[in-house]
């Protein structure tokens, strides 16, 4: 091992040492990269461990790439492996299995793109080897999963960013800093649209492609004959391995919701939807409609569904605002021109890091989100989307998708993350785990 990479390697373990103390606690803070922290060669870039490569993530390993290197590729799919591999320039050594790419002890940071039923397991497989983690959204499957999560991501020390990157778009910050300065006036009402379910099925049952680890995709979910319209990006239809767009869109904009009125690591205190469900074997299975009401502790109701027009919008006394990506409205005045706040006033966390994304000629969101990862590594300092508010954000669309499925109003602790009085609904914030796939600290 040369020189060079052991320092390499002892400060960043010496930087993961160093922000423990900072996550025992949720934190706000401004992450201020400079040009100076961003690496300037070749032996001073992260290595890059990139598991579940089937669309997503790609995207997010491409996000990386301003900053480090792809060394290692996992995905129980062969054929994506493969492509993958070239699409990073043919170098990576190639898995089947996560644990065996993380105990290589020359991987830094480690990208996970797998489904949603994936996401605890392999991140605490990651933690433990001591990797800086990116994962994407939704952070769990249930609400027990974030609860052990964020006990390890804790004791572990890593650095820990979870892919909302639309707290990373300037439109949907500005957004909700306007209204957690109160510029609405007392905050009312967010309505918050996340779209419709796709319906479908009967599908067909077949064998599963030679080159796909059927039985390790579906890990902890129950053993189930192959369909392909349950695996790659449809996965997100199937309450087995996500949780439709309550989920999925959810994890966005009701984490945009709770950012803004100061209730990130909080949650709702009581929860009532209604929802449609279908009934087709061998079918998708998550709601074919679906509306939902919460109340926060402050009085707030949040809305979504549907039914609900995209984005998120923000009733106060004084006005209204409707925020989303790339796009920030309201009135009675327009906040762009007349009435923003000075981003030296914002109160949020605020990150600026270099755009090295130009230099890759895709700037956006997901790079900006990853360079935030990267300066907190080298920084010692949180993240933005950080496992503690992200599992808060994760546990309102599990809230809420219980809500549908039991069809009856909930009343919810936030404090004690528990239903109140109620054992059938406790029940449902874990899942049963198939034997040789359960997840453990």
């Amino acid at each position: 091992m040369t020189s060079d990479r052991s320092s390499r390697r002892d400060f960043l373990r010496t930087s993961a040492l160093g922000t423990t103390a900072l996550l025992a606690a949720p934190y706000v803070a401004t992450a201020n990269a400079q040009e100076k922290d961003q690496p300037k060669s070749k032996n001073d870039r992260f290595r890059i461990g990139a598991i579940g490569m089937r669309y997503q993530g790609t995207v997010i390993t491409d996000g990386a790439m301003p900053w480090g290197d792809v060394v290692a590729i996992c995905d129980v799919d062969r054929q994506i492996a493969e492509k993958a591999r070239e699409h990073y320039g043919g170098k990576a050594d190639l898995y089947e299995d996560y644990r065996k790419m993380l105990d290589r002890k020359d991987i830094d940071v480690v990208t996970i793109g797998a489904p949603d039923h994936w996401h605890t397991a392999m991140a605490i497989a990651a933690c433990k080897a001591g990797k800086h983690i990116y994962c994407e959204k939704p952070l769990t499957l249930t609400i027990d999963e974030g609860k052990l999560l964020t006990k390890v991501v804790q004791d572990s020390g890593v650095v820990f960013q979870v892919g909302t990157r639309y707290r990373s778009d300037s439109h949907c910050r500005l957004a909700c800093e306007t209204v957690y300065a109160g510029r609405l006036g007392k905050l009312k009402r967010i309505t918050v649209g996340l779209g419709k379910n796709p319906q479908g099925g009967p599908f067909k049952v077949e064998d599963p492609p030679s080159q796909l680890n059927w039985d390790m995709w579906l890990g902890q979910a129950p053993l189930v004959p192959y369909i392909k319209e349950r695996c790659h990006f449809t996965f997100r239809w199937w309450y087995e391995y996500a949780g439709g767009k309550q989920a999925d869109i959810g994890a966005h904009f009701l984490d945009l919701a709770q950012w803004a009125m100061g209730m990130q690591y909080s949650g709702p205190v009581q929860i009532d939807a209604k929802a449609t469900f279908p009934d087709t074997p061998n079918g998708y299975n998550v709601a074919s409609s679906y509306q939902v009401r919460m109340v926060y502790a402050n009085g707030v109701e949040l809305i979504t569904g549907d039914h609900v027009p995209g984005g998120v919008r923000y009733e106060g006394e004084l006005g209204w605002l409707r925020g989303t990506k790339g796009e920030i409205n309201g009135e009675p005045f327009d906040l762009l021109k007349d009435d923003s706040i000075p981003q030296e006033q914002y109160k949020l966390y605020r990150h600026d890091n270099p755009d090295r994304a130009l230099a890759t000629g895709k700037p956006g969101q997901t790079h900006r989100h990853m360079g935030n990862l990267f300066d907190c590594i080298r920084n010692g300092t949180p993240t933005l989307s950080d496992v503690h508010n992200q599992h808060r954000a994760a546990s309102v669309c599990h809230l809420a998708n219980i809500s549908q499925r039991l069809g009856r109003k909930l009343t919810w602790d936030p404090e004690k993350e528990h239903f109140v009085g109620d054992d059938e609904a406790n029940r449902h914030l874990r899942r049963e785990q198939r034997k040789g796939y359960e997840i453990g600290a």
